[in-house]
């Protein structure tokens, strides 16, 4: 981009984190005072219930009202980072048919059973066609990955409710803290040892210690990280969850662990909210109740580790270029991403000023309206991402890291979830 064009556009327009804040606020806003849109149903086993899916007029009229609302409300946050009107939407449409595709196939009996989450399904479709079929230069400059990724964090800051925190229990929190903060720092040293980039090495620590895909997505937005090392990570993620899902139930019965401890055990080790239920399902109640507990306290605290990531990350890194100087608070606050205010503001609003009955009646659609602003970006990653760049990013350095961590995180796991809960 030229100069001059760069001065023009940036002459109306605001920086893409305040852009993801307002429309995040104004879909929160929506649902609280107009309506609240119900999300279409892709769940399916056979080839007839598949077409029922496709073609019912209800879950067409849901799916309809679902589109609006994020045409409309993508449309304005683009339009503000100085995105043109018509290729913006004619990009968005291409993007979200690609991703209805995505939820369905994901919405399949089979992908359910093996807890495959739609994120993995929009990624590979992008990829697939972003590399097959050659895309016009303008539709790759409208893809807005970060915009959609930023969005979908402000709204899953409205699903962090403080009270919930409270009742998960003592001791899951306890667990929580400990697992998160002891695999974390472990993590990101086993992550220095093996000379990762510093972008990889924050996603790596986040992804094992925390909540996997949404602690990789929340740190690669606080850090601005490359989506490329973003979509690496998630697919580690998701790729290893699946042994460890159907494997960590048979090792806890042949330990003879109790389902309290084997259900602290999965909640602590796996990092997707899917495999952890379907695991614990494996073992009985009283595990699922468990890992289900001691899982949401470690995704409570998102939150918090964003906020010190971003805090960390603006302090210490210096723009290319420049040569390093202790940071002002001004030039900390300019650095700092600002979505993550979104994201704790809107916890705020809905632990201390909504009642509960006004929260559960729009938390379903809040949830689902940012699954899909997460599968929009993931998509869009794959479209602008060439496999051979991806291959580059994939080295064996970080992928080694991320088994040792993980590894790291099984044992440790366990040790503390046998003290607490035996």
């Amino acid at each position: 981009m030229s100069t001059t064009i760069a001065k023009k556009t940036n002459s109306f327009s605001i920086s893409e984190d305040w852009s993801s804040v307002l429309a995040g606020a104004g879909v929160i806003l929506l649902a609280l005072t107009l309506f609240k849109s119900s999300s279409p149903s892709y769940n399916w086993s056979t080839a007839s219930e598949l077409a029922a899916v496709i073609f019912d007029g209800g879950n067409l009229s849901r799916l309809l009202a679902q589109l609006m609302l994020v045409l409309f409300i993508s449309t304005l946050a683009a339009v503000l980072i100085g995105k043109k009107i018509i290729p913006f939407v004619v990009t968005f449409f291409g993007v979200f048919l690609l991703t209805q595709l995505a939820l369905l196939v994901a919405g399949s009996s089979l992908a359910r059973q093996l807890n495959l989450e739609t994120v993995i399904f929009s990624l590979t479709f992008g990829l697939l066609i972003g590399n097959l079929i050659e895309l016009p230069e303008w539709f790759r400059k409208n893809l807005t990955t970060e915009l959609f990724v930023k969005i979908g964090l402000v709204l899953l800051g409205a699903g962090v409710i403080f009270g919930d925190i409270l009742k998960a229990g003592s001791l899951g929190l306890i667990q929580a803290l400990l697992v998160v903060i002891s695999v974390w720092y472990f993590a990101f040293w086993v992550c220095k040892k093996l000379n990762v980039d510093e972008e990889l090495r924050m996603m790596i620590s986040s992804a094992v210690s925390i909540c996997g895909v949404s602690a990789a997505i929340a740190t690669s937005g606080a850090i601005q990280g490359d989506s490329k090392k973003l979509s690496y990570v998630i697919s580690m993620v998701l790729i290893t969850a699946i042994p460890m899902m159907l494997l960590m139930p048979l090792a806890a019965e042949w330990m003879g662990l109790s389902q309290e401890v084997t259900g602290a055990w999965l909640g602590g080790s796996i990092d997707t909210s899917g495999a952890v239920v379907a695991s614990g399902s494996l073992v009985g109640d009283k595990a699922l109740e468990i890992s289900t507990i001691v899982k949401f306290s470690q995704n409570v605290l998102l939150g918090i580790a964003a906020f010190a990531i971003s805090v960390y990350w603006t302090y210490t890194q210096t723009p290319a270029g420049q040569q390093y100087e202790k940071p002002t608070l001004g030039v900390i606050w300019e650095r700092f991403p600002k979505f993550v205010l979104g994201f704790l503001g809107a916890s705020i609003l809905f632990s201390f000023f909504v009642d509960t009955d006004t929260y559960s009646s729009i938390k379903g659609s809040l949830k689902s309206l940012q699954n899909l602003w997460f599968a929009l970006a993931f998509t869009s990653i794959g479209l602008e991402t060439k496999f051979k760049d991806l291959v580059q990013e994939s080295n064996q350095k970080p992928l080694y890291a991320f088994l040792i961590a993980q590894g790291f995180n099984v044992v440790v796991t366990l040790a503390i979830a046998y003290f607490l809960f035996s």
